[in-house]
């Protein structure tokens, strides 16, 4: 009988796949991003050290007050601003884009357009 993998199960091999050619340096960092069905999560992580730069994320109280009539779309938009934000208050203007594995549209493209109206590029 043909086992199928579970949704997020294919979303983690396409990551570590994608994650073999992208890394973050202290010169151009990844931003990463996480996508659960109620919240989005967004780091700034150089890779070489080990750390995380910047982050933002829909859980924060400061960000949930904000969001409480927007749907999940103009949340993403505003996390990615927000990281952004804060990215470019470290320093960081230039960052590589890590969608986690997942597809390139809605909530994810939403975040990446965000970000990229608060100043980062890639």
């Amino acid at each position: 009988m043909f086992n199928k993998r579970d949704r997020n199960e294919v979303r983690r091999i396409r990551h570590e796949r994608v994650r073999k050619k992208i890394s973050g340096t202290p010169t151009c960092p990844r931003l990463c991003v996480y996508r659960s069905n109620a919240h989005i999560y967004a780091q700034v992580i150089d890779d070489v050290a080990g750390n995380t730069l910047a982050a933002a994320s829909t859980v924060e109280k400061e960000i949930a007050s904000q969001i409480s009539e927007m749907d999940k779309k103009g949340a993403s938009k505003l996390v990615g601003k927000i990281v952004a934000e804060r990215a470019l208050a470290k320093g960081i203007k230039e960052v590589v884009f890590d969608r986690g594995g997942y597809i390139y549209t809605g909530r994810v493209a939403q975040l990446a357009e965000g970000a990229r109206e608060g100043g980062l590029d890639f």
